[in-house]
């Protein structure tokens, strides 16, 4: 593939630049095996619909066909499972999860890493996923399969990090 230069301007970069140098959702880190696409999460409804409101530029225009968003303010009903389970930007920020590159956070990076882009903080960012995976496990030993009533927010924390806890 012949690498393709991504020019990003949006309310939280403006004239960043990347390089996209694999085919969008191919050659992914062998310990990287997300079970949703960032086009799945979107329509199945993350961060209250407010993350990528300003991004359509930047992303494949059909991620966003039946993407729940809110241009407007962070909205719980737009969640998968209706109930919010994230925290301020501001946390991330002051805990050192947000590298400058990706001034979003984690799933930024994922759309960004899943259209093509290899970055000095890939191997940093699959630790993070798979270290989330602990909520799996959690997930599986507390509810009965296929009870997606139970832990809503956990379900909701793990849908952010692309994991499917609806086949848990």
């Amino acid at each position: 593939m012949k690498p393709v230069i991504q020019v990003v301007n949006d309310k939280m970069q403006t004239g960043y630049r990347y390089l996209l140098t694999q085919p969008v959702g191919k050659n992914i880190h062998p310990d990287f095996k997300p079970e949703l696409t960032p086009k799945q999460m979107l329509k199945l409804g993350v961060f209250g619909g407010k993350y990528m409101t300003d991004t359509r530029q930047e992303f494949p225009a059909n991620w966003f066909d039946k993407a729940k968003l809110s241009p407007q303010k962070y909205d719980t009903s737009l969640n998968c499972f209706s109930v919010k389970a994230s925290q301020p930007l501001s946390v991330w920020q002051k805990k050192g999860w947000i590298h400058p590159d990706d001034p979003r956070g984690w799933f930024q990076w994922y759309c960004r890493y899943y259209l093509g882009r290899r970055h000095e903080d890939d191997e940093r960012q699959i630790k993070r996923w798979q270290a989330f995976r602990r909520h799996v496990a959690q997930i599986k030993n507390n509810c009965l399969a296929g009870d997606v009533n139970c832990r809503p927010k956990q379900r909701q924390a793990l849908l952010h990090w692309a994991y499917d806890s609806r086949k848990l």
